[in-house]
């Protein structure tokens, strides 16, 4: 009896099993990403992804380099100049180049989770952007 109620237990684990390919899929970075929504927060932590309507894309090239539509240094300004620079998977970093003004060249954190990629900024309070894989 204790055999067929472990293996009925094990039979109904294996079975239980989901492999949710949508949210535990490795999505790699290379690619083209565009900007859909923006992190605000007040600075207090209680900030929240706010949709974006924005035209901005990041686009991550299989040499460790990217090119973005707009100015990345800038809190992803389309309207700016087109950016570039290099990225590391290993660190989880972006660095652009040539920021213009006084902003100095960054190693920005990101993350992807399921299918989006999450980009922190240097802010005083929390502050990111969120894309989505085209």
């Amino acid at each position: 009896m204790k055999k067929l109620v472990l293996m009925f237990t094990l039979i109904l684990f294996i079975v239980s099993c989901n492999n949710d390919d949508e949210n535990n899929r490795d999505v790699d970075i290379v690619g083209d990403w565009k900007l859909i929504e923006m992190l605000s927060d007040p600075g207090d932590g209680s900030g929240t992804y706010n949709a974006v309507d924005s035209d901005f894309v990041i686009s991550f090239l299989d040499d460790g380099t990217f090119t973005a539509n707009g100015d990345f240094c800038n809190m992803l300004d389309v309207s700016g100049s087109p950016s570039t620079g290099i990225y590391s998977e290993i660190e989880s970093t972006i660095t652009p180049e040539l920021c213009e003004g006084s902003i100095p060249n960054w190693d920005y954190s990101f993350v992807i989770n399921g299918d989006k990629l999450i980009i922190y900024f240097p802010c005083i309070e929390p502050c990111g952007a969120k894309y989505l894989k085209l």
